[in-house]
């Protein structure tokens, strides 16, 4: 890259950082016109067109930038996201297992390898996990949650998402396992909590339910939830006395 080059995509950069999009637009296309070839200016292209809901301009962008760098994963999770999002569910899915399929096997790329791409993998691996749950397709669930805990191994939401799957797939046991060991890790996290006691509760373990509940509230005195399931509790024990 020459100086000239150079000297166009920082100002450029630093334009659409500032929030002068269509000067940023105009600079990256300057680049382009100097170095066909770099993939950096038709990534943030695509970006800009995404962002604006210019969806076929964004396609083709992204698909420069794979034509140019086939191992630039960032504009594959991107052109994955664009396709699943407008109904091409299988060029999403084609593109995406072909990306995550490269990082498995540690190709080499500026933009792999790092947090900050695996965590980009694990928020579309959850996406999908999140439409397998909406439609009880647990096992498939299940296995994109699986996925993505591995990718982003300290989120969670994911860890209390399959623990929930393992609830609604009747293995109860399994849950609780997961949920306690949850708890454990994160003794404030307070979702972790209150999924617990449900599992009690439903199971009858309203005792145990209670205590979860109650912990909540001296850690966040003010949680709606916590305090609405205590009622229930407390009605449901009295149902039982009566």
């Amino acid at each position: 890259m020459n100086l000239q080059e150079q000297d166009l995509l920082n100002n450029a950069f630093q334009a659409n950082k500032v929030g002068k999009i269509k000067e940023a637009e105009e600079l990256f296309h300057e680049t382009i016109l100097l170095n066909p070839k770099n993939p950096k200016p038709f990534f943030a292209l695509g970006n800009i067109y995404h962002r604006r809901g210019e969806i076929g301009k964004a396609i083709k962008a992204f698909s420069k930038v794979l034509e140019l760098d086939p191992c630039h994963t960032e504009a594959a999770i991107s052109l994955s996201v664009i396709y699943n999002d407008i109904g091409k569910y299988e060029e999403a899915k084609k593109i995406f297992e072909t990306a995550s399929e490269r990082v498995k096997n540690n190709v080499t790329s500026d933009s792999m390898g790092d947090v900050h791409v695996n965590k980009k993998f694990a928020q579309r691996h959850f996406e999908l996990a999140e439409q397998y749950f909406t439609y009880a397709k647990y096992d498939d669930a299940l296995f994109e949650y699986a996925k993505a805990s591995s990718l982003d191994p300290e989120n969670d939401e994911i860890k209390l998402k399959i623990a929930k799957v393992y609830a609604k797939k009747g293995l109860v046991n399994k849950a609780i396992e997961d949920l306690r060991k949850l708890k454990a890790e994160r003794p404030h996290y307070i979702p972790a909590r209150l999924a617990l006691g449900l599992i009690f509760y439903g199971s009858g373990k309203i005792i145990e339910a209670q205590q979860e509940w109650l912990k909540i509230l001296s850690i966040a005195p003010d949680n709606t939830e916590a305090k609405t399931y205590l009622s229930l509790a407390e009605s449901a024990t009295e149902t039982t006395l009566n």
